[in-house]
Parts: structure tokens; sequence; C-alpha cells
């Protein structure tokens, strides 16, 4: 307690707070000032918790901390009667309730703080139904809630991008690195120029280039919208074909459609509706209207201890061995009626479980398929609206799962390889760069030394008599070489393609034989995979019932156990009662006086007698005083009187020692006089 209470101090004094406590005066504070600093620590996690708890009542103080306290998850220790404790230690400012409350919230302020915050937004106001039928309510309520869902992404959104690590100073240095490459390009633009403008019709060849610039993008453009009209040409066929394919299932349909069959789905359909309403939907009434009576009898009775559950788990295995040791014996009865009409009960018992549970299953069955026929309507809407195309499905579905995994893989490759060559062209412009400023070197040191020599000019005439002989030379290899390759290629591809032919042929044999077992396997995969799901949905159905049926068991043997225990509970008070009842009554009948004297009659009697005399006293002592009191406040005013006069007295005595003698006083006959 000590460490916790330091805790605190330590944490009160610093910012925000500033209190300046230390241990003694902190355990000093009365319970309205240690309520004044727990509001001040919620003000810090909850700004809209400024209040001061002197101009609030006690009420409405614990409300608001105890609402936001559970806000912020806040679990006091112990149980439901600790809980009721905290409350009411919390409304007059105990110290055992506030000092782990303090604790905890100062333990994790930026926490809180967060979560606060949060709750502002996303603690959900609920509308009741009967205003939800309201189409603008309605509206607004679903406004609210996409708002809610908007801001859980922001803020998601938020956290991530603070928690990404991006910091200020590498963000500077990246912009002084972006600066000082755009300084280079801005140098190499002007370089370019400069070089530029030593040729001939270098603004035409520029006007050019930038047409050229301006049509290959041109192009490109026209390529995509090209490639989106064959996707959506693509898009439409495949369209097409579901629209026919659908229309001739409702053409084979409508044609195998006849009124035997028709009539006897709907006689079907009507057994089933009948059974549901007359003899399913009652029962379940019944039984609801069961638990409610027996849930509301439980409500009204008070809640029962561990020790009356135990009383009772007791009495529910004595019944059940009693009920075990009547079954024995009527079976050790024999008798062949009972057993026959038993074995036909049961037999009843068994089908009609399973009819109830059959129409069960078939219930949910249809309201399963409604769900999923609506889910399948709101996505197919979703698509048309997204790309005005259908939802592909079955083997169409398969295929352009298979084409876009190849299609990944394929950009995947693409991907990195564009990366090696970016990384290696960043490479080769470098060097590029690196030797055209040596080259730009050497040239200038070869022109000045031209000019020195007095032959400016000679360099660059023999690099263009090199260059263009170069060229010669290579033009006419060129013409040589093509045709020799275009011959021995064209015989190379001849001998690869029947080479290739006579590979595949047995390939292809055993690829045929593979696909009709491929398929034949998949028509036994998708049967076995269908009984799976059967035999799996009943078997989960049933292990949901059984469930259903252990728990109502075990709320029944709670509640009948806590009823148990307040039974024995209410007599064992009686018990105690008449026994207080039948000792009295033994005392009172007794011939012994002393017996008589402890019973309760005869105490009270005494005491009511003693209660007598005492009263007649004190009325005959208010008489006396009564008769007494003129004589006795004519004696006190007299003595009053008197008093006064001695004052009087006293003062005129010291009046004479004070002054000079002006007469003298005489006194005769009890009188006193002065003479001048």
């Amino acid at each position: 307690m000590s460490d916790q209470i330091k805790f605190i101090v330590d944490n009160l004094n610093k910012e925000p707070f500033g209190k300046n406590y230390n241990l003694i005066t902190f355990d000093s504070l009365e319970p309205m000032q240690l309520l004044q600093v727990l509001s001040d620590v919620l003000a810090e996690i909850d700004p809209k918790q400024v209040v001061d708890i002197r101009e609030e009542m006690p009420e409405q103080t614990a409300k608001r901390m105890l609402s936001l306290l559970g806000i912020l998850k806040y679990k006091p220790p112990g149980n439901a009667t600790d809980m009721s404790n905290f409350r009411q230690g919390l409304v007059i400012g105990s110290k055992p309730v506030i000092y782990p409350v303090l604790h905890w919230l100062l333990q994790r302020t930026n926490e809180l703080k967060k979560r606060a915050y949060l709750a502002r937004f996303l603690i959900k106001l609920e509308v009741p139904s009967e205003f939800l039928q309201d189409e603008t309510v309605a509206d607004t309520n679903k406004q609210y809630e996409d708002l809610m869902e908007a801001f859980k992404t922001l803020h998601k959104e938020c956290e991530q991008l603070k928690a990404s690590g991006f910091s200020t100073a590498e963000i500077r240095r990246d912009i002084s690195a972006m600066e000082e490459e755009k300084d280079q390009l801005i140098k190499r633009v002007e370089r370019l120029k400069k070089r530029v403008e030593t040729v001939q019709n270098h603004q035409r060849m520029l006007k050019i280039a930038r047409q050229l610039r301006v049509e290959k993008e041109r192009e490109e453009f026209l390529a995509q919208q090209k490639q989106e009209q064959k996707n959506q040409l693509f898009h439409a066929v495949q369209r097409l074909q579901r629209i026919q394919n659908q229309l001739k299932s409702m053409r084979h349909a409508a044609a195998d459609a006849k009124p035997e069959s028709l009539m006897k789905r709907l006689e079907e359909e009507i057994k089933f509706n009948s059974y549901m309403v007359t003899e399913k939907f009652p029962k379940e009434l019944e039984n609801k209207k069961k638990e409610l009576q027996f849930l509301q009898k439980v409500v009204s009775e008070p809640a029962m201890g561990h020790s009356d559950l135990l009383e009772l788990e007791s009495k529910i295995n004595e019944i059940n061995t009693q009920i075990s040791q009547l079954i024995e014996k009527k079976m050790m009865r024999n008798e062949p009626i009972e057993g026959k009409l038993s074995l036909y009960r049961q037999q009843a018992s068994i089908i009609s479980r399973k009819k109830e549970a059959k129409a069960e299953e078939l219930q949910e069955a249809k309201e399963k398929l409604a769900n999923l026929e609506r889910e399948v309507s709101v996505k197919t809407n979703q698509t048309r609206e997204f790309d005005g195309t259908e939802v592909l499905k079955g083997d169409e579905f398969k295929r352009y799962v298979s084409k876009l995994r190849s299609k990944s893989t394929v950009f995947k490759k693409k991907h990195q390889i564009i990366a090696e060559f970016k990384a290696e062209f960043g490479l080769l412009q470098r060097t590029e760069e690196l030797l055209k400023q040596r080259h730009e070197n050497i040239q200038h040191q070869l022109q000045t030394i031209e000019e020195k020599k007095g032959i400016s000019g000679y360099s660059y005439t023999q690099e263009e008599l090199e260059r263009v002989s170069a060229l010669k030379s290579e033009v006419d290899e060129m013409k040589g070489r093509t045709l020799d390759d275009m011959s021995e290629m064209v015989k190379r591809l001849n001998s690869l393609v029947s080479e290739k032919k006579s590979a595949l042929a047995p390939v292809i044999k055993e690829l045929r034989q593979l696909r009709q077992k491929c398929q034949e396997l998949t028509q036994e995969c998708d049967e076995k995979k269908s009984q799976y799901d059967s035999c799996a949905a009943g078997l989960e159905s049933n292990r949901s019932k059984l469930e259903q049926e252990v728990r109502g068991l075990h709320e029944e043997c709670l509640q009948d156990e806590s009823r148990y225990h307040y039974t024995n509970c209410m007599i064992k008070n009686l018990e105690v009662q008449l026994c207080r009842a039948t000792d009295e009554m033994k005392a009172y009948v007794s011939s012994d006086q002393q017996e008589k004297r402890k019973a309760i009659r005869e105490q009270y009697t005494k005491n009511i007698a003693e209660q007598e005399n005492l009263g007649k006293k004190l009325r005959e002592k208010q008489k006396a005083v009564r008769e007494s009191h003129g004589p006795n406040m004519k004696q006190v005013k007299m003595w009053r009187d008197f008093e006064q006069l001695m004052e009087c007295k006293k003062q005129c005595f010291l009046k004479q020692q004070s002054q000079t003698s002006i007469g003298q006083v005489i006194q005769e006959g009890g009188e006193d006089r002065l003479v001048l």
C-alpha cells in the first residue's frame, strides 16, 4: 500500500498535475479533496471531465466517474458484492477504493487517453427498433454507421503511418538528395543545350523530336483503348454465352415441367407448412412460455450460495436414485402389456423426434438458401455496378483463375527482369556520364593542341572519315551475312519442327488418357465432397441440439439447486423461531417461579412496571416544580435587585476613595447621609 501511495504522489507532483504533495499531506486529504484529485486525473484523460465536484451532486459525480471507468475498462477487484461496495466507496470518497483507481489510471495515462478519444466516436448509439421503421431515421443511422467504419479505417491508417518509422531527418535527407539530383539534371540539360546549339537546324530537330514524343504517347493511349475495347468485347461475348446457357436451361426446365410434378411439389409444401403451423410452432410456443414463467420465478427468488447449491445437488441425486429404484421395481413386475406399450411409445417418441429434427433441418436449409440467394443477388448487383459484367461461374471461373495465376507469375518474372534492367541501366548511365566527361576533357585538350599547332579541326575530320569507312564495311558484311544466315535458319527450323512432332506424339496420347482420368476423378471427388458436406451438416446439427439440451438441463439443475437452498434457509429460520416459541410457552406454563422469571413475557411485564413507577415519580416531581415556580422566581428577582444595589454601593465607595473629600457620609439607622 505504501508503494502504491508513493507512486501516486510521485506522478501527481509531475506535469501536468503539479500538485506538490508528500506522503503525509496526501494521506491526510479529506474524502471530498480525494474525489477532486480523482476527477482531475480523469479530466487529464478526457477533457470533458473538467468539473468542480463542489458544484455537482454526489450521485452525478459517481455516475460520471463510473461511466468513464467503464469506458476505460477498469475492473474493480472482487465479485458482485464487492462491486456494490466499490460504488458506495466511490460515492463517499473511501481511500481503499480510490487509491487503486488512481494507481491504475496513472500507470497507463497515454493508453487511456487514446481509449477515451476513440470512445467518443466508436461507442454506438442504440436506436430502438420502432424508430428505425422511419426511412429518414434508418438512413441517418446507416450514414452514422458508415461514418463510424470510415473513422476506424482512417484511424488505422494514421496509426500505421505513425508506426511506419518515417522521421523528419530521413525526409530532409531525401529532399537534399533530390535537390542535388535536380541540380545535376539542370547542368546536364544546359550542357546538352550548348552541344545542340552548334548543330545546324537544331530548332527544327527539337520540334520534330517533340512531335515524335507526342505521337508515341498518342500511340500508347490508342493501344490502351484498343486493349480495353478487346476486353469489353470479350466480356460481352462471355455474357452472351451465359445468357444463352441460362435460356437453354430455362427452356429445358419448362419442357420437363408437368402438372403432376408441380402438384406433388405443392402438396409437399402444404404438408410441411401445415405440420409447422399445427404441431411444431404450438409446442415451441408452450415451451417458451414455460421457460419464461420459470425464469420469472427464478428472478423473483433471492440469490443462492455455494452451500445451497451443494445441498440441492445432493437432493437431486437422492431423487434420481429413487427414480431409478422405481424403474427397477416396475421392470421387475414384467407386465407384458405395459412392455409392448412402452416399446410403441418409445418408437413413437423416436419418430416424432426425428420428424421434428428433419423439419428443423428443412427450415434451416430453406433459411440458409434464402440468405445465400440474397447474398448472390447483392454480389451480382455490386459486380454489375463495378464493371458492368456478371460473375463467372463453374469452369469459366476456374479458367479465369488459372489464367490470372499464369499472368501473375509472368508479371512477377517480368517485374524482376525490369528491376534488374533498371539497376543495370543506372550503372551504365553513370559510367556513360563519366566517360563523356573524360571524352569532353580530352577533346578540349586536343582542340587546344591543334590550335597551338595551327591544324584546328583535324581530329574531327579524321573521326568522320573513320566512321564513314566503318559504316561502309559493316553494311557490306551485313549484306553477305544475311543470305547465309537465312538459309541456315530455314534448315534449322525445319529440322526442329520434325523433331518436336516426333517427340510430342506419345506425350499427346498419354495426355488424352490422363485428361479422361482427371475428369472421372473430379466427378468422384465432387460426389464424395457433397456426401461429406451433408454428413457433416447432420452431425453438426445433432451436436448443437445436444449442446442445447445439456445447457438447458444444466440451467434447470442450477435453478432447482438455488430454490432448494432458499427453501432450506427458510425452514431453518422457521425452526429457530418455533424453538423460541416453544421455550417461551414452557417457561410461561411451568410452576417454577425462576423459570417464569426467565420468560420473555415476565421480563417485559417487569420492565413495564418499572417504567410506570418511574413515570409516577417524574410526574410528582413535575407537580412540585410547578407549585414552587412562582415563589422561586420572586426570590430570584429579589436577589438580582440586591446584587444591583450592592454593586451601586461598591461603585460609590470606589469613587469616594478616588476623589477628594467633598462632604461627610453619616450612617444612622441603617441609612447613609452625605453632609456637605
